[in-house]
């Protein structure tokens, strides 16, 4: 159900608990985005990504996507190669960058600085902007001075950003988004809680998440209509 105007509307948050280096999340919250976009509504609709580890266990170190996988569940080294060009395909059958070569490491700094930015209102637009040149290739994201730069495109400040890497501000936040999102049902990423009232796994189709953002305005109206 759409509406031609979202005056008196109440906003519905859209929540995705992600990771960097997931290419589902990436190409999840892209399909996202252009479900809320389609709407004529879309200005309803707040996207805000939560933190979540895929690997906490990484190390700091960058090291290629076949030698993580390898360690953590073993098999041919072919295999993983095959299923990241499984994906490549399908991003970029959605006009998505997607660099074979790019590493893995640690994105737990990442997402305490992610959590900086949002005190700014920028936590979605760092994570994109970082997630994206990430898949295309052009940076190494877990670099302090390669999120220093994008935060500071953001309008943020980049002194802020090196205090944040080097202490410990935000952990508290980055394991209490895990936390949550366990408690809500993620087991994986992407998890998309649309209003605090459908929950979606993994990353679905345009139309499917078409259809969840569908499904809360009407539950949303119908708690309006009952109260």
């Amino acid at each position: 159900m759409e509406q031609n105007s979202t005056a008196g509307q109440a906003p519905v948050v859209v929540e995705v608990w992600a990771d960097l280096g997931c290419p589902w999340c990436y190409v999840g919250k892209h399909r996202l985005q252009r479900a809320i976009e389609a709407r004529s509504d879309a200005s309803r609709f707040q996207l805000k990504i939560r933190s979540f580890e895929l690997n906490p266990d990484s190390p700091k170190e960058p090291e290629p996507i076949a030698d993580v996988f390898l360690r953590t569940h073993g098999g041919d080294p072919s295999v993983v190669r095959q299923a990241e060009e499984r994906i490549q395909s399908i991003a970029r059958g959605e006009g998505l960058e997607f660099d074979l070569d790019r590493k893995n490491a640690n994105t737990f700094d990442l997402h305490r600085v992610m959590h900086f930015a949002e005190q700014s209102g920028k936590g979605l637009e760092f994570f994109s902007r970082i997630q994206d040149r990430f898949f295309s290739g052009e940076i190494n994201p877990y670099e302090a001075e390669a999120m220093i730069e994008i935060a500071q495109s953001l309008g943020l400040d980049g002194d802020r950003v090196r205090e944040v890497l080097a202490g410990d501000e935000f952990a508290d936040q980055v394991r209490a988004d895990v936390s949550e999102g366990m408690a809500l049902g993620a087991q994986g990423v992407p998890f998309t809680v649309f209003g605090r009232r459908i929950a979606a796994s993994g990353a679905q189709s345009v139309s499917l998440y078409g259809q969840a953002l569908d499904q809360v305005v009407e539950a949303l109206a119908s708690e309006e209509t009952q109260a």
